[in-house]
């Protein structure tokens, strides 16, 4: 408790008002910049020899405890109406794309403690920096909170060693009558001179007021930085603005100019940063002017310059340094225009193109004066409107794009024809003749040789009628038909063939088909009862064909075949005498001759065959393998093969 009450006795032997130091001149980059980082709740312990209080990792810890939070939204359920919720930490406030930033949440010990101890490293000696931190007071005004004590705290600034340079002591501070936002958030800060011989100093945070009753708060956004004189900077002059915008592309040069008040021995350097990124040092730039080259192959973005100052060597150290407020060039970006597709519009039809990426357009193309009209839109396109036409994006910076181009190829309307109706005969042929399209689809596509052609050629096999759709490019379709008539062609049938045997008559199964027939006839007329009748009576002695003949006035003639085949009478002999006499010595059979298919076998009585023959060219005499049989009785089968009953009986040989 002596070092804690030595400590607190030099506090206040030290102190100052901590909210009447402010650096007027330039600062310089934090060496200290404690936001406690950022994630979900709730952060991790601080390091080792940082606080003497214990970590919870509670979202409201309870007294002398701490925990690191990006919010403190359940306050009230642990502290009612004693404490504010707190939804962003301080560096939301002030960077907002760390919506998840800690924050360090105090619940103060019951007696004075050291809170939080960092110490700066890297500083310079003999130079002058300004500390400051943001505390916010968690109690909420109101009867409970009245006798409350009131967060208090002492910061001391020493050296390494433990010589206090500075104590800065805030003195009860006040709680907030509104809803926890950015202005509930006081700075305290103050200025200290390192010394000669020293480069780090140890900051010390003591909540001097007592727990249990209020005292409760929250810390963040803890710097150390440079503070030296001011520097003032601009563009061309130091009174000459520190902000510019140019175009993607643009080619140019600023010449950049600082000056320092207060300080007649300053050294420069000249340091440049890209995307608000790390700053970093401008070669060779160690005077108080600076000439920024633009080709235009510079990708867009924000290009920022400020002047650095130092005493003498000091200005090598990034930590002795103070900087200018940023004089910014902002390289514009061009818009970004997306290609726009060629299109094919029908003539009559309305044309639309439209650019994007831009803030404003103007469109050029055939026959047409310049417009900003975007969509571009054209009615009733005629072939004159047929052609390129050109687009320059301008972004609201009043940067323009590349020009766009484009090709706007117009069809012709379409004027349809068609070739006029056809008469065919069936198995014929003809073309078929269309135009006026581009493109042509025949239905029904049967008995065309193609179905997508101006011109098919159509063999259809019945009388049909064809229609052609015409199009050009999706324009208004038309459609047009032609009807083919098939004429069928004559078709003769004379029937099957007939057999009869010899007196026997029979009537022709004549038939005829086809369009237009204007006559038949049979021929030869021979034994026929009516040649012009299509079923005459036919009564021939003889083998004959007989032709019938149909005549088609538009196609030609057919011709059809019937073979009418007259068997002979069958007279079968019952006896013959094979004895050389010169008379009946055969057996002569009547009109067998005319069978040449038929078949004859001649058994004797006891079942033997004797005889055989296919035809009877030539007549039997009466032997067996050259040898006369013997008189007696015979019997024979014969077998026309005109699917007749078979013929049968007995023959007697006399001798």
């Amino acid at each position: 408790m002596k070092p804690l009450l030595l400590f607190i006795f030099l506090a206040f032997t030290l102190q100052v008002n901590a909210q009447s130091e402010t650096c007027t001149g330039s600062l310089g980059d934090p060496v200290i910049n404690q936001d406690f980082g950022s994630g979900t709740n709730p952060g991790a312990r601080l390091p080792f020899g940082v606080t003497d209080m214990t970590y919870t990792a509670n979202n409201c810890p309870t007294d002398g405890s701490y925990t690191i939070a990006s919010s403190l939204t359940a306050a009230n359920n642990t502290h009612p109406y004693t404490w504010y919720n707190v939804p962003h930490d301080h560096t939301w406030y002030t960077n907002g794309n760390k919506p998840d930033g800690y924050m360090m949440i105090v619940n103060a010990s019951y007696a004075p403690s050291i809170f939080f101890t960092q110490t700066a490293n890297g500083l310079c000696p003999n130079t002058k920096y300004f500390f400051s931190a943001y505390i916010l007071n968690l109690m909420i005004p109101g009867p409970i909170t009245a006798s409350y004590n009131h967060p208090d705290i002492t910061f001391s600034i020493e050296t390494t060693d433990g010589v206090v340079q500075k104590t800065i002591n805030t003195g009860p501070i006040p709680a907030s009558g509104q809803n926890v936002g950015s202005t509930n958030w006081v700075q305290y800060g103050a200025f200290v001179t390192t010394p000669a011989n020293a480069t780090s100093l140890v900051v010390k945070m003591v909540n001097n007021a007592p727990g249990g009753n209020g005292n409760d708060f929250v810390l963040d956004d803890i710097t150390f930085r440079a503070c030296g004189p001011i520097i003032l900077s601009g563009i061309g002059s130091i009174t000459g603005g520190s902000n510019t915008a140019i175009c993607q592309g643009t080619q140019t040069k600023y010449n950049l100019q600082a000056s320092v008040i207060g300080d007649n021995s300053p050294v420069y350097q000249w340091q440049t940063s890209y995307n608000n990124g790390t700053w970093s040092d401008v070669t060779g730039s160690n005077s108080d002017a600076l000439t920024v080259n633009f080709t235009g192959a510079e990708p867009p973005g924000i290009y920022q310059y400020r002047m650095g100052v130092a005493n003498g060597s000091l200005i090598t150290d990034a930590g002795c340094r103070v900087y200018s407020t940023p004089v910014t060039v902002t390289i514009n970006p061009m818009p970004v225009v997306p290609p726009i597709p060629d299109q094919t519009v029908c003539e009559t039809y309305p044309l639309t193109l439209t650019a994007s990426g831009g803030a404003s357009y103007t469109w050029t193309g055939p026959n047409m004066q310049p417009t900003s009209q975007n969509p571009l839109v054209i009615d009733n396109i005629t072939p004159a409107n047929a052609g390129t036409y050109t687009v320059v994006a301008v972004s609201d910076k009043g940067c323009p794009a590349p020009p766009v181009h484009t090709v706007v190829t117009v069809t012709p309307k379409i004027v349809p024809s068609i070739s006029p109706d056809e008469s065919i005969c069936a198995g014929e042929t003809t073309q078929l003749s269309s135009s006026g399209g581009k493109y042509y689809k025949w239905k029904p596509s049967t008995g065309l040789d193609h179905d997508d052609t101006p011109n098919p050629v159509a063999s259809p096999l019945q009388t049909t009628t064809y229609t052609v759709h015409i199009s050009n490019d999706g324009c208004a379709d038309s459609t047009k038909t032609v009807t083919v008539t098939v004429n069928q062609n004559p078709v003769a049938n004379a029937g099957n063939d007939i057999v009869l045997f010899e007196g026997q008559s029979a009537k022709l199964n004549g038939t005829i088909k086809g369009d237009n027939i204007t006559g038949f006839s049979w021929s030869p007329a021979t034994f026929l009862s009516d040649p012009n009748s299509l079923n005459p009576v036919a009564s021939p002695t003889d083998n004959i064909t007989y032709t019938l003949t149909a005549v088609s006035l538009t196609c030609g003639s057919s011709s059809s075949k019937v073979f009418v085949r007259v068997y002979k009478k069958i007279v079968i002999p019952n006896t013959f005498s094979p004895n050389n006499d010169g008379i009946n010595d055969y057996w002569n059979i009547g009109g067998l001759v005319t069978y040449p298919q038929s078949a004859l076998l001649v058994y004797n009585r006891y079942g033997q065959l004797v005889y055989q023959s296919t035809g009877y060219a030539k007549p039997w005499d009466g032997s067996v393998d050259g040898s006369p049989l013997p008189a007696g009785t015979y019997y024979y089968i014969i077998d026309l093969k005109n699917n007749t009953p078979k013929l049968s009986g007995w023959v007697l040989i006399v001798r």
